[in-house]
């Protein structure tokens, strides 16, 4: 962390605080069920001031900020951190987003969620135009699918049973079968898809 520069004495120079410097030190000092007068106590900064900087009525010092952050074991970077700050972690344009097409080039998938966890969790945007299928092979053992339909209707087979499932309602079935989505309305299909992978916590034990 840069400051500016000069002849100033440390302890007594201030800086401009982050909007959320406040709301920081009040969220760690509760995370930790500590009162104003505990953490004042452990700080060395005054009862009054803490609530001053926790309702953002002053600006403290440097000094006043990293003893605020020894008390509640955390750094200064952490609690002068932005609340914008890492929050948007990638945005995907649509050109960017994967695309998924079965066989009959009827249905397509778009692939919401993040390639890095691909392992752990799937999910997808899918779409059926009528008639439509998709099949797919046995995903991981324990594998479970969670489908809601926004619109439409499909015929979901699992193994050696089926459902069919409306605008509105949502199925949880194994994906560790052989199974198949169908689009038996008139109209187009529209489906969140999420998949979780060993959500059974089959995976080790028949891996083993």
């Amino acid at each position: 962390m840069s400051t500016r520069r000069g002849k100033k004495n440390p302890e007594l120079q201030d800086f401009d605080p982050t909007p959320s410097l406040g709301k920081t030190i009040q969220r760690l000092r509760k995370a930790y069920n500590m009162s104003l007068g505990d953490l004042s106590e452990q700080s060395g900064v005054a009862k009054s001031i803490i609530s001053q900087i926790e309702r953002n009525e002053t600006n403290p010092t440097l000094s006043t900020v990293y003893r605020l952050s020894r008390a509640l074991d955390t750094t200064i970077d952490e609690v002068l951190r932005t609340d914008d700050q890492h929050v948007f972690l990638e945005h995907q344009l649509k050109s960017g987003i994967p695309m998924l097409e079965s066989q009959d080039g009827l249905c397509r998938l778009a692939i919401a969620g993040p390639l890095n966890l691909v392992e752990q969790v799937q999910w997808y945007d899918f779409k059926a135009r009528p008639k439509g299928v998709l099949e797919s092979d046995p995903h991981p053992a324990g594998t479970v699918e969670h489908l809601y339909m926004l619109s439409g209707e499909v015929e979901v087979t699992t193994g050696d049973q089926m459902k069919r499932i409306k605008s509105g309602e949502a199925l949880r079935f194994r994906g560790d079968l052989p199974h198949k989505i169908v689009n038996v309305g008139e109209g187009e299909a529209h489906a969140t898809m999420i998949l979780v992978l060993r959500q059974l916590g089959l995976g080790e034990a028949q891996a083993g």
